[in-house]
């Protein structure tokens, strides 16, 4: 299953979680989830409302605690000892990290040193844990994403008055596909962008589908024109028949230790597979052909990460076409705990399955 995160009005963290439970995600997950925190009262209640004529859920934070400015050490520690489910814990302290480098990139300054103002919040902290608590409600799908409305015009933070899209939000979307339409206001948030850019496998139209569930998260503002409203769309996979960019270069001298760090990185960039192959270059020397596989369109962003992350020199791409399977992830349950297990559909309907090693060594 995918869900497909519509943007065409902006996204925001709130707006995720509300879309999400609007999709069929459990709010009593979703409060259950954030309760964990620790953090005085803090809970959700959702209505039913309406932007420009579209009946929209809207998530509401409330909690009756501090609300310091906090680090990222500390909403990581915050994370880590809330006992959450592993999926919401990792995806949650991805967002956060996320976030945290492009804080400390705006500042120029560690991560460690990154003090979280509007993100630090006790709400935005429940508008991320949510959003990956309703994620997981969903059965954890694979995210792809639409383009980004950042809005435009100005917008008021704690550090003064900046033009959209905010210093943090820029870095976030650098790389990924993003519009402007819409009167003048910020629509993209901080944790909207870290949401949307860190979960998505993918940014490009709607994948080859069946609709299975839409949902809508109001915004804050009802703006006049579009409905301010975030769409999600829980699709089911069909065979997908289309294009895939392949990016090759060869690498020869560069030490092991930096070229696998190298392609963590590269991998970490939502590339569809990342491998070497060894091979021999001219004057007889071993070397390695790095092959990267990528959504058509992306190769020059990935020719350019292999650029700047390893020692080559240059970069070849070319398109291929490429057919797939139906395949979903399900959770079994057994004795020994819960096991994930990947179920792929064959053109004649059988089904293999094939049970996740990481969840097998735990």
């Amino acid at each position: 299953m995918i869900l497909y995160l519509d943007p065409f009005m902006g996204i925001a963290g709130d707006m995720t979680v509300s879309a999400l439970v609007s999709a069929g995600a459990d709010p009593a997950i979703v409060n259950d989830t954030v309760g964990r925190l620790g953090l005085q009262g803090l809970t959700f209640s959702f209505e039913k409302v309406h932007r420009q004529g579209v009946q929209a859920t809207f998530g509401r934070v409330s909690w009756n605690g501090p609300n310091p400015h906090r680090g990222l050490p500390d909403i990581l520690k915050l994370i880590r000892n809330a006992a959450l489910a592993p999926e919401v814990e990792e995806a949650a302290s991805r967002v956060f990290t996320r976030l945290g480098e492009a804080e400390a990139k705006v500042h120029g300054c560690p991560m460690s040193e990154v003090h979280f103002h509007e993100v630090g919040a006790a709400d935005a902290i429940a508008d991320i844990v949510g959003a990956c608590a309703a994620w997981h409600s969903l059965g954890c799908p694979a995210v792809e994403c639409g383009p980004l409305n950042l809005g435009s015009g100005f917008t008021v933070m704690e550090h003064g008055t900046f033009p959209v899209p905010p210093p943090a939000v820029a870095e976030l979307v650098m790389g990924f596909p993003v519009f402007a339409f819409g009167t003048p206001t910020e629509r993209t948030t901080p944790t909207g962008a870290a949401l949307a850019t860190t979960l998505s496998r993918r940014f490009g139209p709607l994948p080859r589908s069946t609709v299975k569930a839409v949902g809508y998260g109001a915004g804050t503002k009802n703006t006049e024109g579009a409905p301010n409203v975030l769409r999600v769309l829980l699709l089911n996979e069909e065979p997908s028949e289309g294009l895939v960019s392949v990016v090759e270069a060869q690498v020869d001298d560069m030490s092991p230790e930096l070229l696998a760090g190298a392609l963590d990185f590269v991998r970490s960039q939502r590339a569809l597979d990342v491998f070497l192959a060894p091979v021999q270059t001219k004057k007889g020397r071993p070397a390695w052909t790095v092959t990267v596989i990528c959504g058509a369109g992306e190769e020059a962003r990935f020719a350019d990460l292999l650029l700047e992350h390893t020692t080559t020199t240059g970069a070849r791409f070319s398109r291929w076409e490429r057919r797939e399977l139906l395949r979903e992830v399900v959770t079994l349950q057994t004795p020994h705990g819960p096991l994930r297990v990947k179920r792929v559909t064959t053109p004649s309907g059988a089904c293999r399955l094939h049970p996740e090693w990481d969840d097998l060594q735990a």
